[in-house]
């Protein structure tokens, strides 16, 4: 069943003043009293406009899918990160299943229907875009890491170095007071 944006501002602001609206008929009331807590934590986290119905659905790259699928694979829930975003729960669950099983590939949007019988008959303006290889990509991550860890190591060693050339240039300053000091005894002497 579809709702109009004004039903579901109202029932949003019976739910907030603690009141429940009456459940349609033909619904569970569990099920529709889950909808309206979904209702709100979308409205919480996405503002007013995120309840109105889209004249067309949003196409997700393969890159912000990852980074959906990343957050939940570091521990946060399906519930959260879809809420948080705006997306149905069940959505962010079969594309973090996908990637479990295709890895970053498993993203990447696949035409749908039947293939055709002639492949002469493709439609011209339609292009598959390049799938990246995914262990190219996985060693891209893990070459960006590698590279900022040899980066903080070396600033480590800088440090180091600084401080060691600070020592010993103290250590120079005070050997050369002291063999002045010398100097001035033997000559008063």
């Amino acid at each position: 069943m579809r709702y109009s944006y004004n039903y579901k501002r109202k029932t949003v602001e019976l739910y907030r003043q603690g009141l429940w609206p009456d459940t349609p008929d033909g619904l569970n009331t569990e099920n529709f009293r889950k909808m309206i807590r979904s209702w709100v934590r979308i409205e919480e986290s996405c503002g007013l406009d995120a309840l109105r119905h889209k004249s067309q659905n949003k196409e997700w790259t393969p890159e912000e899918r990852y980074t959906l699928v990343a957050r939940v694979l570091a521990g946060d829930s399906i519930k959260n990160v879809a809420y948080s975003v705006g997306i149905n729960t069940s959505q962010l669950y079969q594309w973090v299943q996908k990637y479990k099983i295709y890895g970053y590939n498993g993203l990447i949007p696949k035409q749908k229907g039947r293939t055709p019988k002639d492949t002469n008959m493709k439609k011209v303006g339609t292009r598959k875009p390049p799938k990246p290889n995914e262990s190219e990509y996985e060693e891209l991550i893990r070459l960006r890491a590698e590279n900022a860890y040899m980066k903080a190591e070396i600033e480590v060693i800088k440090k180091e170095i600084a401080l060691r050339e600070e020592k010993e240039a103290a250590r120079l300053k005070a050997k050369k007071q002291r063999l002045s000091k010398n100097s001035e005894n033997k000559d008063s002497n």
